[in-house]
């Protein structure tokens, strides 16, 4: 049986988390019930990769019932210690007070190879998108744009994901990308080998040429971002969080933001005024200023984004190359 399968079963979900979350909340007496979602359950014979919500109701020592929504990311062959260690980090660097937040690292399992976090509630910036309430929108992606640069103002050496430091190799790297694409999408071969090419030089230049690394998201989009309270957002999936340039984050989410409001809303002057909320709000207070150089930077993560997401749609199960199509022929346009 597939261990990870434990977790979907409630008397042992009962007995685990109690032995685990208890020591951790003082204030609480035992659990009184928890609700099993299932947001991510790719289970296979012997490998897995899911994302749990155990949604736990706690007696307090008051006689209050409080619930929390306690997650757990876990993969059988990806590194998951280091979403735990990535969310301690920042949990200590000030990310759990104010109004720019995270969710709250609880523990780590090895068992599982699963990370275990109180998770932020509320509806992500996509939710927001979709239902076209633009107030919101401009609102969120100016908190984000904040909460972008206080992560980018942490002062470490520490990396604690080197392999995705770098385009060239962040999962499941650019070589495997090419062979992929060369052998199931032979018509896109030469394509993708030249976009890459450009996209993973352009970066290589800055990386040589400066010893400047700031602490990245590494993966930013509207799903990603979470609106918790009016003057509260939360920022969650810490997968990708490792030293790099900072303008990849900028260029990320910048693309994700084109590429759903043009989805959803199909306003290209609106998501150009989302673009510029986003940028202005994050150089208004810092110290790198928006030169046509970070511009360069910023187009050239804008581009690979867009092919990742391009990408995304060949290789999945059920691909849907028609999604794909626009995607490659905009970053070819936006390259020429």
């Amino acid at each position: 049986m597939n261990k990870i399968l434990q977790l979907l079963n409630e008397e042992f979900v009962f007995d685990y988390l109690s032995k685990k979350l208890l020591p951790i909340y003082s204030d609480f007496e035992k659990i009184k019930k928890i609700k099993i979602i299932q947001h991510k359950d790719n289970i296979w014979h012997e490998t897995y990769h899911v994302v749990f919500e155990f949604r736990t109701s706690f007696l307090c020592k008051d006689g209050k019932i409080r619930t929390l929504p306690i997650f757990c990311s876990a993969h059988s062959d990806e590194p998951r210690k280091n979403v735990y260690d990535s969310l301690r980090f920042l949990w200590d660097n000030d990310f759990g007070k104010g109004y720019l937040s995270i969710p709250h690292p609880l523990f780590f399992s090895k068992y599982f190879n699963a990370t275990f976090y109180r998770g932020v509630s509320g509806y992500d910036l996509y939710y927001y998108i979709c239902n076209k309430e633009f107030g919101v929108i401009e609102d969120v992606v100016t908190k984000f744009a904040k909460w972008l640069l206080k992560l980018h103002n942490i002062k470490t050496e520490k990396n604690l994901n080197p392999i995705n430091s770098k385009i060239e190799t962040v999962y499941p790297g650019i070589e495997h990308i090419l062979k992929r694409i060369k052998n199931d999408y032979p018509k896109y071969g030469q394509v993708y080998k030249k976009v890459y090419g450009i996209i993973n030089n352009n970066e290589k230049a800055f990386l040589s040429s400066s010893k400047d690394r700031w602490l990245i998201h590494g993966d930013a989009h509207p799903e990603n971002v979470i609106k918790m309270s009016p003057k509260k957002i939360g920022v969650i999936d810490f997968t990708d969080l490792c030293l790099s340039d900072f303008t990849r984050d900028l260029g990320s989410f910048t693309q994700q933001l084109d590429y759903m409001i043009m989805r959803k809303i199909g306003n290209q002057k609106y998501a150009d005024k989302i673009k510029k909320i986003f940028l202005d709000n994050y150089f208004l207070n810092s110290k790198e200023k928006n030169t046509k150089e970070i511009q360069a930077r910023i187009k050239n993560y804008y581009n690979w984004t867009a092919m990742r997401t391009a990408t995304f749609f060949l290789i999945k199960s059920g691909p849907e190359p028609n999604r794909a199509a626009p995607l490659i022929e905009g970053v070819e346009k936006n390259i020429k």
